[in-house]
């Protein structure tokens, strides 16, 4: 698509964020590749893409998180630019460099950039956050939001409370984000005291609370930044709707595996009781599918957009309470508690 500026990407991930990546390439006919193990050859995000390069072995230090192999496939597929998916790839410093170096299109910060300020690739575990699309003009789509964690893993996060009398404050480091060349998408979390504590490159979980925030594409202003074409892209002004994303995840033992049996949410936009709302799921597996042992067992992430945070927070639920036999033991149950304490208007524990 010669207006996007990129016409083929490597999409250097798996699971429910790779699909949901390759399905917003298909969209805006960009040639998605996607990468894989030895073991999930077959997995529904290589179903999904246009091409699939094998990396190597299942362990993920060994494909999923190899620099040199995904360099390697990304020269062997012909794409023109490598999409990192994770916040473990999209913050690696050295392949972000690597891309680069090999000629091709790093859609994300410079690696200089994520030295100074993301290197670790590690997502935000700050309760409170901040995420935007940084361009040379600065922050646009700036979303507050605020996130549940159970062990440090993000399970719910949604808008932060905000009213144009009292709007959130913008920590005053957000904007030095521009001035150190930050350019694309941002995670990050704030402090207590208000300053920035973690800053992330990638898909995180928050992203989906971004574009149903503002009505945008996560994939389209990636690709944009990275192709110096964010100017051709009008802004809504905004944040016009609350919004809440999830992550449903199994709970099997690490390293067991199992076997998806029954539908999980999604793809793309379902249908929920009120017009009104906006609600959408993407999901990494299919009936018949393995859950693979050596991998994140996340299944599937829903969002919502509405006029307020209890409403966005029903819906999901309702998206979730309506699930069948997966299959697996999942954490449904326990993400469902969370979106009822929000539904209430009531996020803290014990409220």
């Amino acid at each position: 698509m010669a207006q996007l500026g990129i016409e083929s990407v490597l999409v250097a991930g798996r699971g429910p964020a790779a699909c949901a990546v390759i399905a917003a390439c298909s969209r805006l006919e960009v040639k998605a590749v996607a990468v894989h193990s030895e073991t999930e050859r077959h997995a529904l995000h290589v179903r999904l893409a246009d091409d699939a390069v094998l990396l190597g072995p299942a362990p993920a230090s060994e494909s999923y998180l190899a620099v040199d192999r995904i360099v390697e496939a990304a020269r062997r597929s012909g794409v023109s630019a490598v999409l990192p998916v994770p916040p473990a790839l999209a913050g690696n410093a050295r392949l972000a460099g690597a891309v680069v170096a090999s000629g091709l299109t790093w859609v994300g910060p410079e690696a200089a950039v994520l030295e100074r300020l993301g290197g670790d690739g590690v997502e935000p575990a700050s309760e409170q956050g901040l995420l935007a699309w940084v361009t040379d003009e600065g922050l646009r789509c700036v979303t507050p939001v605020t996130r549940d964690r159970a062990a440090g893993i993000a399970r719910v996060s949604w808008t932060a409370a905000q009213t144009p009398q009292q709007p959130w404050p913008l920590p005053a480091t957000a904007r030095r984000l521009v001035e150190v060349g930050w350019r694309g998408l941002v995670t990050v979390g704030v402090a207590p005291d208000g300053e920035l504590a973690e800053v992330a490159a990638g898909f995180s979980l928050d992203m989906a609370v971004l574009e149903r925030a503002h009505g945008v594409d996560a994939v389209e202003l990636a690709l944009r930044s990275a192709a110096g074409t964010a100017g051709k892209l009008p802004t809504p002004a905004g944040p016009a709707r609350a919004a809440v994303a999830v992550q449903l995840r199994s709970t099997l033992a690490p390293g067991r595996a199992g076997r998806i049996t029954g539908r999980l949410p999604g793809p793309g936009r379902l249908r929920g009781g009120d017009p009104a709302v906006e609600l959408v799921a993407s999901r990494g597996y299919e009936p018949g599918d393995r859950l693979d042992g050596w991998y994140d067992a996340l299944l599937a992430t829903v969002s919502a957009g509405a006029a307020d945070v209890p409403a966005a927070a029903r819906a999901v639920s309702d998206a979730l309470t309506g699930l069948g036999e997966t299959g697996v033991p999942h954490d449904g149950g326990e993400v469902c508690a969370v979106l009822e304490r929000l539904a209430s208007g009531h996020p803290e524990p014990g409220a």
